[in-house]
């Protein structure tokens, strides 16, 4: 990662408030819920987004992005990479500052996508692991 990005992403996460969470599971053995609850601890807004769970973390839960009536900063995804371009479809038209792939999660022609509607892009990196590295 460049020093750019690193500043970025710095940058980012000190002015952001509120994390839509795609793919939050109320399984608390699952990387998205140790992450929101993270996040959440750290001073975040968590909105959870699926449509299986109504509450998850205390915040209700939301089946779709365009759901939720709040301003969202970033868009955290939980979800495997083939559903990454309905999630960032969904991320432009609410218009969120950032749409951030969880480790493991890929899609370089959605990320172009999004970052031509002027979306910052975090790809395939632990927006948890991120955040506690400049809390240090």
């Amino acid at each position: 990662m460049t020093p750019q990005e690193e500043a970025r992403i710095t940058e980012l996460l000190a002015t952001s408030k509120t994390i839509a969470v795609v793919g939050l599971s109320s399984k608390n053995h699952r990387a998205s819920f140790g992450v929101s609850q993270y996040l959440q601890s750290s001073g975040y807004r968590i909105i959870p987004v699926n449509p299986m769970e109504t509450e998850i973390l205390g915040e209700k839960c939301y089946g779709l992005l365009e759901d939720i009536p709040d301003k969202i900063d970033i868009v955290d995804v939980f979800r495997r990479s083939e559903f990454v371009s309905e999630i960032v479809d969904a991320t432009i038209r609410v218009r969120a500052r950032c749409v951030w792939m969880q480790e493991g999660v890929e899609d370089e022609a959605s990320a172009e996508r999004a970052r031509q509607a002027g979306l910052f892009v975090v790809m395939d990196l632990c927006i948890a692991k991120e955040l506690h590295k400049r809390r240090r």
